[in-house]
């Protein structure tokens, strides 16, 4: 190995003192590639386990909490115990590899396909809909279902536990029910869930607490707990870089193990809500200081790529595109190999990257959204 690339090969230990063997984490992306009853595929675990071997941690796809949170066709549940063997097939095959197994959970709410979920009925915090030609108009939640989904994320966090995960990622980002709860957007609510910013972030904190209470009944002290959140929303009202260091600075302050940023480039710069033109990773670095460890991640295709990114202090590097475009990209630099690291997706390699049909099939109908595609 070059020796300049030795410190992303340094284990990390996190809060509750998980050690994981590197830096380099698998991002969590939807592949969607389960089965139509929620349950896995066998290409889909073998996708994981091809991916498992160099990283040092696996964030799984996003899984449904709740039978009206599931966003995507193709998506896996997590929703009821008879889920818990399906779930144990991913955990199994991400730990056999060597590396931490974390169940990313989710709740759709006003980004769910109407064909997905029962009756139809798209919930959200209020009756907002997303921005867009077509997008219904969601149901705003009672008191009592807000309540009832708080707990679903703690029960998907047990069947998690009973399936052999290493820990959760409680799915803050990308415009789904937390993030909808947050967004001056999405949430009109004049109750104990909206208005303020305070009662805006009373759902993901409320979250945040039932997960560490299930874990706390459930697990031993080994279970890692992280939580990922989009910085900012295009739209306005939206959230803003401000509204994003109140989220984070009162989830540094919820004994976590890791914030998890979504960001498309890891050196993107504010929008709105802060005269601070430093990329956001940077800003978000430092509001949270050493109360928790942040996951940065975004189009960092090259190890020299990483290694910039990791020099911020950042102290772990999520891959995504890149994790799918080279299965082997961290033995790779471990190898000292890094010039032979893939960039671009061939098109006659399905087989050889173990990518299941329906995510092949999205990778090669949807130009722009890897780099290249030959």
């Amino acid at each position: 190995m070059n020796s300049k690339y030795e410190p992303l090969f340094e284990p990390f230990t996190f809060p509750n003192g998980v050690q994981v063997k590197n830096r380099i984490v698998m991002a969590p992306m939807t592949n969607f590639s389960s089965n139509p009853d929620g349950t896995v595929t066998e290409a889909e675990v073998k996708y994981y386990s091809r991916r498992s071997a160099g990283v040092g941690m696996v964030v799984t796809a996003c899984t449904y909490v709740t039978e009206n949170g599931k966003g995507f066709n193709g998506e896996f549940g997590a929703d009821q115990d008879d889920f818990i063997p399906s779930l144990k097939q991913v955990a199994t095959g991400i730990k056999e590899q060597g590396a931490k197994a974390i169940l990313q959970i989710f709740h759709g709410g006003r980004e769910v396909p109407s064909a997905l979920i029962p009756n139809g009925d798209v919930v959200s915090a209020s009756a907002v809909p997303t921005e867009g030609e077509g997008k219904p108009v969601p149901r705003e939640l009672s008191d009592q279902e807000v309540e009832s989904i708080i707990r679903d994320f703690g029960e998907a966090t047990r069947r998690g536990i009973e399936a052999g995960f290493d820990g959760v990622e409680i799915h803050g980002a990308n415009g789904y029910i937390i993030q909808q709860f947050f967004s001056p957007h999405s949430n009109r609510r004049e109750d104990q869930w909206g208005g303020s910013i305070e009662k805006r972030l009373a759902f993901p904190l409320a979250i945040v607490e039932e997960v560490k209470k299930t874990v706390a009944e459930y697990a031993n002290g080994s279970f890692i707990i992280g939580y990922r959140f989009s910085p900012e929303e295009a739209t306005t009202p939206g959230i803003t870089m401000a509204d994003t260091l109140v989220l984070i600075d009162a989830l540094a302050d919820k004994g976590l193990d890791y914030l998890h940023v979504s960001l498309n480039d890891f050196w993107s710069t504010p929008r709105r809500g802060i005269d601070d033109t430093r990329p956001r990773i940077e800003i978000i670095k430092e509001k949270v200081g050493d109360r928790v460890p942040v996951i940065g991640v975004g189009s960092l295709f090259t190890a020299d790529d990483v290694l910039k990114a990791f020099q911020t202090g950042i102290p772990l590097i999520a891959l995504g595109r890149e994790m799918i475009m080279d299965p082997d990209w961290v033995q790779k630099v471990k190898e000292g190999k890094e010039s032979e690291i893939i960039t671009k997706i061939d098109k006659d390699k399905q087989q050889e990257l173990m990518v299941p049909d329906p995510l092949w099939q999205a990778i090669v109908n949807s130009p722009g959204w890897f780099l290249g595609v030959e």
